[in-house]
């Protein structure tokens, strides 16, 4: 039986920290793993930021409920959806996921959560389980799931090598070079394409 793992910003919405560094005219904030693999010193990087600008959930929570998935990515999922089973495996939290999974129908996701304070300051974060993407990849093959895993980033590379087909879709050129392997998509039409060809 087959199961497609799917990484969620930059694949099907909008980078939240990059719309985020927009609205509150913080360019520090844009960075993401695309630009740094090691995803604790990028999260801890994110927070003392916050902190010293007082910002916090409600300022970032203000932002996502205007972002929108990527043009075609809620038809797309729907689509998939329909011919096998689908999982989103995402290193965000579930104070940020909640209303762009509204807006993709409701796709399971697993994903982190994040510390608040009563103020609404971010105080830290609490991550699934180690390495989370690739660890729920093995996890679901030693339930007898063949894996087939998509994402842009580093931190989507272990779960792609590690499935039976993997794709990377809208990653950096760096990304695309350093893993010329692993073939890559820009359009939904041709990355579902490439999904079903695997699944058969």
């Amino acid at each position: 039986m087959n199961i497609v793992c799917l990484d969620m910003e930059g694949v099907l919405v909008p980078e939240i920290w990059i719309a985020f560094a927009e609205a509150s005219g913080i360019p520090e904030l844009k960075r993401t793993t695309r630009d740094e693999p090691d995803y604790n010193k990028l999260m801890n990087w994110r927070l003392a930021i916050l902190k010293e600008h007082g910002l916090g959930i409600k300022e970032i929570q203000e932002t996502i409920a205007k972002i929108d998935p990527l043009p075609g990515a809620k038809e797309f999922l729907d689509e998939l959806r329909t011919i096998t089973q689908v999982v989103i495996l995402s290193d965000t939290f579930e104070q940020f996921a909640k209303p762009l999974m509204e807006k993709l129908n409701w796709p399971s996701i697993y994903c982190n959560t994040l510390e608040v304070a009563p103020s609404g300051e971010i105080t830290g974060f609490k991550m699934r389980c180690e390495q989370s993407k690739l660890t729920t990849v093995k996890a679901l093959q030693s339930c007898g799931f063949d894996t087939i895993a998509a994402g842009d980033s580093y931190n989507d590379l272990g779960m792609i090598k590690a499935s039976k087909a993997g794709f990377l879709f809208k990653s950096t050129d760096k990304i695309k070079a350093d893993n010329p392997d692993i073939p890559a998509y820009e359009d939904f039409p041709e990355f579902l394409s490439a999904i079903k060809e695997a699944l058969d």
